[in-house]
């Protein structure tokens, strides 16, 4: 989809400007523009993680396709040096480095006292629906400002940890030679 020429000659197709490269008819800096204004569609989620919040998404062109990627996905599939051919290798050499499983395998001993495994359940909670029935503008009734007197038989004496300055080292002994 790119056009690559030796110098300078070819105009972009919205600025106008000559470069050397083009994508997609435009310039690289018109290109990136255009590719972050485009939106994600209704319902998308991450190619790799599922990841379904539209603020975290964006659409990576991928061998001519465009596919909704999050952007810590994007981030290390643009970073690869050769990007596998099917979207299960893609899914499989990005996953590798996540904690799906447990990776403390053949001689690497768990240590703990209470060895546990920690990443169970749904990380991020039960929902919110729950607390549906509660009303936001419930108050409690006024309370008088509480006293608490104290008599001098309820105080404790409490020993203090006091900050001294380091005594001075006395001077050294004038050598005699």
């Amino acid at each position: 989809m790119s056009v690559e020429v030796n110098r300078a000659t070819v105009p972009c197709g919205v600025c106008g400007a000559a470069v050397s490269e083009l994508r997609r008819g435009r310039c690289w800096g018109c290109y990136t523009r255009w590719v972050e204004s485009r939106p994600v569609g209704r319902g998308a989620s991450c190619t790799v993680c599922q990841e379904k919040r539209r603020a975290q998404l964006k659409l990576v062109e991928l061998k001519g396709v465009s596919l909704p990627f999050c952007h810590g996905c994007a981030a290390q599939m643009l970073r690869m040096t050769e990007v596998p051919d099917t979207i299960d290798e893609i899914r499989h050499a990005l996953r590798r480095d996540r904690r799906d499983g447990d990776r403390r395998e053949g001689e690497k001993v768990d240590h703990r006292i209470f060895p546990r495994e920690r990443r169970v359940g749904e990380r991020r909670g039960p929902s919110r629906e729950g607390y549906a029935d509660t009303d936001p503008s419930m108050r409690l009734s006024e309370f008088d400002e509480v006293i608490i007197e104290l008599a001098d038989t309820d105080m404790e004496e409490v020993e203090q940890t006091q900050v001294r300055a380091r005594p001075a080292a006395p001077p050294a002994p004038p050598v005699n030679d």
